[in-house]
C-alpha cells in the first residue's frame, strides 16, 4: 500500500529545529491550508485545516534556514492522523505530515534578497 499527501499553505509559526540523541536534525512547523467556497445560495464559506509538519536530515536543515512564519510552501509527504480525549473531556485530533519534499512558493529570489533574507534554493526537489 502507498499513501501520499500534497498540501499548499502558509507557515503558522517559525520552524523549530532540534536533534535526536544520535545527532539527526529534525525540524517541525505548522502549516495552515485554507479552503474557500461559494454555496448555492451565494454565501461564502471558509475553512482552515492545520497540519503539523516534520522534516528530517538535510531537508530539516534547509527548512530551518529558509522558512519563516507566513511563507507559502508545498509539502509532499506521509500523513498520520491521531485522536485522543483531552483532560477536560473534549475530543481532540491532529494531522501530522512527515515531509518527503518541500517547495518554497512565496516570493522571488530577488525580493527575498532585497529584504535582507537569504534567498532559498531554486524551485527543485530538495533531497530528503
Amino acid at each position: 500500500m502507498y499513501q501520499k499527501l500534497v498540501i499548499v499553505g502558509n507557515l503558522g509559526s517559525d520552524p523549530e529545529m532540534r536533534y535526536t540523541p544520535d545527532g539527526t536534525p529534525v525540524t517541525s512547523f505548522s502549516v495552515a491550508v485554507n479552503r474557500r467556497w461559494t454555496a448555492k445560495d451565494g454565501s461564502q464559506g471558509e475553512k482552515t485545516t492545520w497540519f503539523r509538519v516534520t522534516a528530517w536530515r538535510k531537508l530539516a536543515e534547509t527548512c530551518n534556514q529558509y522558512l519563516s512564519k507566513g511563507r507559502t510552501v508545498l509539502v509532499e509527504g506521509d500523513i498520520d492522523a491521531s485522536a485522543w480525549t483531552a483532560k477536560d473531556g473534549t475530543a481532540r485530533a491532529s494531522l501530522e505530515l512527515t515531509a518527503r519534499n518541500i517547495r518554497f512558493l512565496c516570493g522571488s529570489r530577488q525580493s527575498a534578497t532585497d529584504e535582507g533574507i537569504a534567498a532559498p534554493p531554486p524551485a527543485e526537489d530538495i533531497p530528503f
